[in-house]
């Protein structure tokens, strides 16, 4: 199956680069462009695509609200948060209204496809390189200690303190020698017994629970 983006940014040049990127892949197709959030809007109402890429500072309407307001239609589309600073105040509140993921306009190509692919499948995608510190500083603005739900397995609290630590899916099952197939069903059984949507979300629960207090994991392992 083909998945249909639309791509969200005021810089015509940024576009037009993720354009080029994109339309090479024969299983991604450009429908529209948006050069603003209200633009977003009204195109992902019209034209239903599977995945929005979402810079979330622009003019009219910031990523944020045209998030929130996308997240509100019927079957809305998947949206991947996209950003020039990897701790951009604006990044979380985007996550927060519903984006699945985000990707740094300096990342390299394949990230952006990867983004892609992985928020058209279900699955929560972030940029591999600041995502503990986006972690760190967004829970350092929370509100008092997270309580972790009742119901918990003890392996789904060492995988959500693994998600807390910004592993992957792959890195996950190779710490607990498992197969990602069964990470994937820990890490969607998560986020619906903390009732987020997103992994950032999951990663945010498990740091103000406590459960990584002792330092970044090593992803290597």
């Amino acid at each position: 199956m083909t998945v249909s983006v639309l791509l969200a940014d005021d810089q015509e040049l940024v576009r037009a680069s993720m354009r080029m990127m994109i339309d090479v892949e024969a299983d991604l197709v450009v429908v529209a462009e948006a050069a603003d959030g209200e633009a977003a809007v009204e195109l992902a109402a019209r034209l239903r695509p599977d995945v929005v890429v979402m810079d979330v500072r622009m003019p009219r309407l910031d990523g944020v609200e045209a998030t929130r307001r996308i997240m509100a239609q019927a079957g809305p589309p998947a949206i991947l948060a996209l950003t020039t600073f990897d701790l951009d105040e604006y990044l979380f509140g985007t996550l927060q209204a519903g984006a699945r993921g985000f990707v740094l306009k300096d990342d390299p190509a394949a990230t952006l496809l990867d983004g892609i692919r992985a928020v058209a499948r279900g699955d929560g995608f972030v940029s591999p390189g600041p995502t503990r510190r986006l972690i760190a500083r967004a829970a350092g603005h929370g509100i008092g200690l997270a309580t972790l739900p009742d119901g918990l397995t003890p392996r789904e609290r060492e995988v959500l303190a693994l998600v807390g630590h910004a592993l992957s899916n792959a890195q996950i099952a190779r710490r607990l020698r498992v197969e990602e197939s069964t990470v994937k069903t820990h890490v969607q059984k998560l986020l619906a017994k903390l009732d987020v949507r997103t992994r950032v979300e999951a990663a945010l629960i498990a740091s103000r629970a406590g459960l990584v207090e002792n330092g970044p994991a090593d992803p290597k392992k």
